[in-house]
C-alpha cells in the first residue's frame, strides 16, 4: 500500500483526501495514512471526516514517520519551501501544491536538496498530469487544424474573500493561484521558447495583482494572449488557433470537452472529444508519483524539474514587471 500523508487541512487537502479515499474504493493501492496541522484538534478532526490512520499536530512529527511514503503540501505559497525542505530532510518523498514555491531561487534550491538526498520532488499542477493533455497534443500533432499560430487562455474567479490571495506575506496575488494555469497552457501548448513578453496588472491595495493581462510571442512565430484575475469569475475556457481551424477547450483548469472547429464558416464543430472521466482530476498526479517511487525517479516526467524552473523563472519575471514583490524576498 503506497501510504500517503497530507500537510495542511484547509480546503485543497480535503479534495485530496477524498481522490484518496475514491482511488482506495476502486482498487487502486494507496491510502490516506496521515494528516497533519499545526493543531491536534483539527488534525484529529479532518482524520476523523476524512478517513486517515493518524492525526499529528505538527508538520515535523508527520515528516518524521517512517511509514508515510509521499506527503502532499497543502499550506499556503509563501510556506510551500519551508514545508519542503522539511519533509526532504525528514527523508520523505514529496508532492507539493502549485505554484511549487514562491520564487524561481526557492525552487532551485529545494530540487537541488532533492537530488542530494534522492527523494522524488513534484509540483501538483494537475493539468499536466490530465489525460487530456495528451488528447490535444495528438490533435495538434495530426494536422487536424494545421499549424499551430495563436492561442487564449483565460482563468479567473472571485478570491478577493481568500486571505491567501489577498495578503502579501501569504505570496498572494492572482499569478501564483490561478495564472499559472493560462501560462501552463501555453506552455504544453507552444513549448518554452519564448522571444518577448509584455505584460500589465491590476494591483490590490495590499500590493499584489489582482487582474493579469499577459502577451507572449514565440520564436515559432506563434502568439499566446493570456488573462486572468482573481477578480471576477470568467469563461475559463482555452483556444487553440491553427492555419486550418481551431480547438477550444471548455475549461483549462479541469478539462471536459475539447471542441475541433474546421474552416472559415463552420457553424458546428467538426468533432467533439470527451475527456476520460475523472474521480477528482487529482488520482493522476498522485499515481504518476507512484510510480516515480516505486521505479526510483527523483522527477515526474509529466512535470520535470526543469519546467519546474522555466514556469517560477518566468512568474518572476511578469511580478517584477508589475512591481510586486513579496515581504520575505
Amino acid at each position: 500500500m503506497f501510504r500517503i500523508g497530507i500537510l495542511g487541512a484547509g480546503s485543497i487537502a480535503r479534495t485530496m483526501a477524498r481522490t484518496l479515499r475514491l482511488m482506495n474504493y476502486r482498487g487502486d493501492d494507496v491510502c490516506l495514512y496521515a494528516v497533519a496541522s499545526r493543531d491536534q484538534q483539527k488534525a484529529e478532526a479532518f482524520a476523523h471526516q476524512e478517513g486517515a490512520q493518524v492525526a499529528y499536530g505538527s508538520y515535523a512529527a508527520m515528516a518524521a514517520d517512517p511509514n508515510v511514503d509521499l506527503v502532499y503540501i497543502a499550506t499556503p505559497h509563501s510556506h510551500h519551501a519551508e514545508h519542503i525542505e522539511l519533509c526532504l530532510n525528514a527523508g520523505r518523498n514529496v508532492l507539493c501544491e502549485k505554484a511549487f514555491t514562491a520564487n524561481a531561487a526557492q525552487a532551485e534550491r529545494l530540487l537541488n536538496l532533492a537530488r542530494e538526498k534522492k527523494l522524488l520532488l513534484a509540483e501538483a499542477i494537475w493539468t499536466r498530469y490530465q489525460p487530456v493533455r495528451g488528447q490535444i497534443s495528438r490533435l495538434i500533432a495530426d494536422g487536424v487544424i494545421g499549424e499551430v499560430r495563436g492561442l487564449k487562455a483565460e482563468l479567473s474567479y472571485p478570491l478577493t474573500n481568500k486571505a491567501r490571495i489577498v495578503k502579501p506575506e501569504l505570496a498572494g496575488g492572482a499569478l501564483l493561484d490561478v495564472g499559472i494555469y493560462p501560462l501552463t497552457f501555453a506552455s504544453m501548448v507552444l513549448g518554452d521558447d519564448i522571444v518577448k513578453t509584455s505584460s500589465s496588472s491590476v494591483l490590490m491595495e495590499t500590493g499584489v495583482d489582482l487582474t493579469d493581462s499577459i502577451t507572449l510571442w514565440y520564436r515559432s512565430g506563434a502568439v499566446a494572449q493570456i488573462l486572468t484575475s482573481a477578480a471576477f469569475q470568467g469563461e475559463n475556457t482555452g483556444l487553440v488557433y491553427g492555419t486550418k481551424g481551431y480547438l477550444k477547450i471548455d475549461n483549462i483548469n479541469n478539462p471536459n470537452t475539447v471542441e475541433v472547429w474546421a474552416g472559415r464558416h463552420s457553424t458546428h464543430p467538426a468533432q467533439i472529444l470527451d475527456v476520460e472521466p475523472k474521480l477528482t482530476g487529482y488520482e493522476y498526479e498522485v499515481l504518476a508519483c507512484k510510480k516515480a517511487v516505486e521505479t526510483g525517479a527523483l522527477e515526474c516526467p509529466e512535470m520535470p524539474h526543469s519546467e519546474i524552473l522555466v514556469m517560477m523563472r518566468q512568474m518572476d519575471a511578469l511580478r517584477a514587471q508589475w512591481g510586486v514583490r513579496y515581504p520575505f524576498e
